[in-house]
């Protein structure tokens, strides 16, 4: 029964990394979308989105199920409420993906703006930040979790210099400013990206030290 039990912990693992590999491209493909003015693929990204959405209903009912089932407890108890809302935050960041071609789709519609130059760097952070937290989630690495959380300061600033660069722009020209809220906006979408990473090495401390640190800081 043990050995059964173990081999379903190891298939949930494999769903959430699947899921979490179909949230990095979801991101990636967003963000390319944006910069090379490509409809088609910032449409795909949106029509993929169902396929995030279908698998993170089937991780809540595998949890759901393996704690009826096994009624688990301590540390693999941990795993699967862990497991439950780790797929929740992949879920909301797939969304998000999804938000930033809906923006791209509009701005292409328009004269680009300026060079998109911190937006790709800042996406890149934050898919940087989407994989660490699952191979810490992965790996039990409370310490490449808490490294994580960290690196969101580093997205916060990057997002307070897009705003400020953005705003100059409607300053000196009214007609930008439709174009400079939808980039804000982007901007704006990677951070809240870069918070769910977050939320998940939070999660990771949570279930390889069984301490609560979020709300408390590190």
């Amino acid at each position: 029964m043990q050995r059964h039990f173990d081999a379903e912990l190891k298939t949930l693992k494999e769903k959430i990394l699947r899921m979490g590999a179909m949230v990095e491209e979801q991101v990636a493909y967003a963000i390319k979308a944006l910069v090379e003015r490509d409809l088609d693929l910032a449409r795909r990204v949106i029509e993929n989105d169902h396929r995030v959405n279908a698998l993170d209903v089937e991780v809540d009912e595998d949890c759901l199920r393996l704690i009826a089932l096994h009624q688990p407890m301590a540390g693999d108890l941990r795993f699967l409420t862990t497991a439950m809302k780790i797929s929740t935050e992949l879920e909301r960041m797939s969304d998000l993906a999804e938000n930033i071609s809906e923006r791209a789709v509009e701005l292409n519609e328009e004269p680009q703006l300026k060079p998109y130059i911190d937006i790709p760097r800042m996406a890149e952070h934050a898919q940087r930040m989407v994989k660490e937290s699952l191979d810490a989630f992965v790996n039990r690495n409370s310490e490449l979790a808490r490294k994580v959380c960290r690196d969101d300061d580093f997205i916060d600033d990057l997002n307070h210099q897009i705003f400020r660069e953005l705003l100059s722009f409607m300053i000196e020209d009214p007609q930008t400013t439709t174009r400079a809220i939808r980039i804000s906006f982007i901007s704006k979408y990677l951070e809240r990206i870069a918070d769910h990473a977050t939320n998940i090495a939070e999660l990771v401390v949570y279930l390889v030290e069984g301490k609560i640190i979020r709300h408390t800081g590190l």
